[in-house]
């Protein structure tokens, strides 16, 4: 399942100001990597600049360390976001209250076994926190990678590459003309994000943000129907020469029945055809597409993975997704198609 941050954007946004406009790169989170000191540190260590955030009832309290985690003591920036109660730092009635304190690791311990924090009394005091015998219970914890904006000249040139290769995308032409829109088949784990990036393949081409297609976090997934989306660019012309195709996630024991890749394969399933994760489509579904044209079948397959979440993966949903990669490739009967990976 994909990771996601609990600060909100305000938060984000203020946290980023005060340490100078960097970006915050989610690498662990306690709930989906456990509430482990190791898995942490594991996770941390030698990535550059990091930042550590806790999650309590009424407040966000977490450290920066401007050198990274190094196998020895360095100094940290101490800091709390509090909802209510104080001005320091206050840029209108919603906004958080940012508050800081520089101190060494001795004043403040994250318990990740415990799902709890120690600060001492002068910290609490300085950063205006409410402590039980300097205890504060935690509900979550979170580390981020903080890295630096791109300057001006590399954001010139991404700028000029991003161009190119949207106006290559809208030249493109499927081999031979054998048909007018190639149907690419989105498939990986549920949660993995395919739904996501449709909608931002979209936002792309049309210039602002788009969302068609509803995301989520949900433990079985979003999409639950086959689902074809043809892409247009900003100015509503006709569509770019490529359909993305969303299906129901890969689970261990659920989602999208092996047998049901076969018939999007062949062009067998309809558009909005509902899943089942316990029985594929037969010939017998009153939708079911029994003569379908080259221009109803998959021409690419991708698959679509979390890099937060790539090796989390239980043996069991692995060997599924092997399996059928394997007889993608096996069995691809002669059509010109592609097998690609995505990871995002």
């Amino acid at each position: 399942m994909a990771m996601r941050t609990r600060l909100t954007w305000q938060q984000e946004k203020c946290l980023q100001n005060y340490f100078g406009g960097k970006r915050f790169c989610l690498l662990y989170k306690a709930s989906v990597q456990k509430f482990s000191h190791q898995n942490l540190l594991c996770t941390c260590e030698n990535q550059g600049p990091t930042m550590i955030v806790v999650y309590s009832e009424k407040c966000v309290i977490g450290m920066y360390l401007k050198e990274g985690f190094q196998g020895k003591d360095v100094s940290i920036t101490i800091f709390a976001l509090q909802e209510t109660g104080f001005s320091l730092c206050a840029k209108g009635p919603d906004s958080p209250y940012l508050l800081f304190h520089k101190r060494k690791t001795n004043d403040f311990s994250i318990l990740l076994d415990e799902k709890a924090v120690i600060v001492s009394s002068a910290i609490c005091k300085m950063l205006q926190l409410t402590a039980r015998n300097n205890v504060i219970p935690i509900q979550e914890c979170e580390a981020f990678r903080c890295e630096e904006l791109l300057d001006e000249r590399k954001t010139r040139g991404i700028a000029v590459l991003h161009s190119n290769l949207l106006q290559a995308l809208r030249d493109y032409k499927p081999y031979g003309d054998l048909v007018q829109q190639t149907r690419v088949l989105l498939l990986g784990p549920i949660g993995a994000g395919k739904s996501s990036f449709v909608n931002s393949v979209k936002s792309v081409f049309k210039g602002s943000i788009t969302h068609q297609i509803l995301v989520g976090c949900d433990e079985d997934g979003i999409s639950d129907k086959y689902r074809t989306y043809s892409i247009k660019a900003k100015d509503d012309s006709d569509p770019l020469p490529f359909i993305l195709c969303d299906s129901l996630g890969l689970g261990e024991n659920a989602g999208l029945h092996t047998d049901d890749v076969w018939h999007i394969l062949k062009g067998h399933t309809p558009d909005r055809y509902q899943f089942d994760s316990m029985k594929p489509i037969t010939s017998n579904h009153p939708n079911y597409t029994h003569d379908p044209l080259l221009k109803d079948r998959i021409h690419c397959v991708v698959f679509v993975f979390d890099i937060n979440s790539f090796e989390m993966h239980s043996s069991e949903l692995v060997a599924k997704i092997k399996k059928i990669r394997r007889d993608l490739i096996k069995h691809a009967g002669g059509i010109p198609w592609s097998l690609w990976f995505c990871l995002i």
